[in-house]
């Protein structure tokens, strides 16, 4: 079966034809140029215009191919332009929209004849108009391509975010300016950039409440730490001041002893003595006429009498308060009171200090005094001892006193807790010393003897020492 010439392979032959026609033509003229005659044949003047009406015939053919081919270039236009998956707005420098394809007509919820003419700026939400009227001036002032971000209005809907990117056209002469722009649907984005940073919002107040929770929970500790901190103070506060009630009530208690022995002592010794001063004075008036020879020894036993009298009252006031104390120093009031001690228990006792110690305030001289004398005392009641030793040095910025003895010892903490007069000569150091920045320890083994070690601070810094 013949195939049938394509219109196109007709084109061509006939194409071919009329060349070959036309250089023969052109052939012909150049030799009828000599010949004059030959212009006047009707047959090639026929034979032309059949070669015209070719050409005429190709060029009608070629014309709707071109025609052919931009219909189909526009409906493949058509079709990407008003199906397009974001809207298309043809737009002029007023904002009217001069084009807008199915997409756009969609965002905006107006049929696409009815948004031709009509202003986009009208679409755009009051707070957003002057960043999108700032976006055209920027898309027709021809500084490339913009975009920007606004709410659009939707016939019957809610608002919607949407971007936009817009460049301006090129006009032909005398033309109005327009621009094309492109408007897509951002509200998922937006509402994901709201999500993200309300996620970043809650990330920074979970940080702040982790922090805030960490203070918290270190300011509870440093509260718990305090309040046992505090209990502990208060409980030795507490037990403290049971420390100072029963100090007080047997400081109380001793005081009323002492004056008991102070009262009997002046009742039994010093009344009874001048009692018999005042006998021994009468008797001594009924002899003085008679008997001259036995009134000087009268006078002599009454002057006995005094005498005794006088060293009772001595030893009260050595004991209350020793005046060498003040007069000569803390040396010679250890001296003397160590004489005695001597004299009264028999125990050998030796002191040992360095001269500069007369330095210390009036205060803190009193408290080394009266600690030695508790000290020795308590080794006189308690120790059984048969030598004590007293030694006083200079350490650092303190003045150090040690009193030893090789007496039975005892255990320090039945020592400690031990009831009434037992703890009273302890307690009473360890108060003296504190009351003047001084430190007070006790170290005793069972067997082995005592030592008491009383420490008091130095105003000024001793240089001289001696023994």
């Amino acid at each position: 079966m013949d195939r049938k010439p394509t219109p196109s392979a007709d084109a061509a032959e006939l194409r071919r034809h009329a060349e070959a026609q036309l250089r023969k033509r052109q052939s012909k003229r150049r030799t009828k140029a000599r010949d004059p005659q030959s212009e006047a044949d009707p047959r090639r003047l026929l034979h032309e215009l059949q070669v015209h009406q070719i050409e005429l015939e190709m060029q009608n053919a070629e014309l709707q191919q071109a025609r052919d081919r931009m219909e189909v270039l526009l409906e493949k236009y058509t079709d990407l332009y008003d199906f397009a998956p974001v809207g298309y707005f043809s737009v002029d420098e007023r904002g009217r929209i001069l084009e807008a394809n199915l997409a756009g007509a969609a965002l905006l919820g107006v049929d696409r004849s009815l948004l031709i003419n009509r202003r986009l700026p009208h679409f755009v939400v009051p707070a957003s108009q002057p960043i999108f009227q700032a976006f055209l001036e920027r898309v027709f002032a021809g500084t490339g391509k913009q975009a920007c971000e606004a709410a659009l209005l939707r016939e019957g809907e809610a608002p919607f975010w949407a971007g936009f990117h817009g460049t301006a056209a090129i006009s032909v002469s005398g033309a109005p300016k327009w621009c094309r722009v492109a408007v897509s649907d951002i509200t998922p984005l937006k509402q994901a950039e709201e999500a993200q940073g309300r996620i970043e919002a809650l990330a920074v107040a979970n940080r702040e409440l982790r922090r805030e929770i960490d203070q918290r929970q270190a300011a509870e500790e440093s509260l718990r730490n305090s309040e046992q901190h505090y209990s502990q103070l208060l409980e030795q506060s507490r037990q403290m001041q049971d420390q100072l009630r029963l100090l007080s009530r047997q400081l109380l208690s001793v005081q009323e002893e002492e004056r008991k022995k102070i009262s009997r002592e002046l009742h039994d010794v010093i009344a009874q003595t001048l009692t018999v001063i005042n006998v021994r004075l009468a008797a001594l008036k009924g002899e003085a006429a008679s008997n001259t020879r036995g009134l000087e020894r009268s006078i002599v036993r009454t002057q006995r009498l005094v005498q005794q009298a006088v060293d009772v009252v001595h030893q009260f006031a050595r004991n209350l308060r020793p005046t060498v104390l003040d007069d000569l120093g803390l040396i010679p009031a250890l001296h003397t009171f160590m004489k005695h001690f001597r004299a009264e228990t028999g125990i050998r006792v030796s002191l040992s200090a360095f001269a500069a110690v007369e330095q210390v305030t009036g205060d803190r001289r009193i408290v080394l005094y009266r600690v030695a004398q508790e000290a020795l005392t308590n080794v006189a009641r308690h120790a059984q001892a048969s030598q004590a030793e007293v030694k006083i040095q200079e350490l650092a910025d303190a003045v150090c006193m040690a009193i030893t003895d090789n007496g039975r010892g005892f255990q320090e903490e039945s020592a400690l807790h031990a009831k009434k007069r037992k703890r009273l000569g302890l307690l009473g150091m360890r108060e003296r010393l504190e009351m003047v920045g001084g430190n007070f320890t006790i170290t005793s083994v069972p067997g082995k003897g005592t030592t008491v070690l009383a420490q008091v601070p130095l105003i000024d810094h001793l240089s001289g020492k001696g023994s």
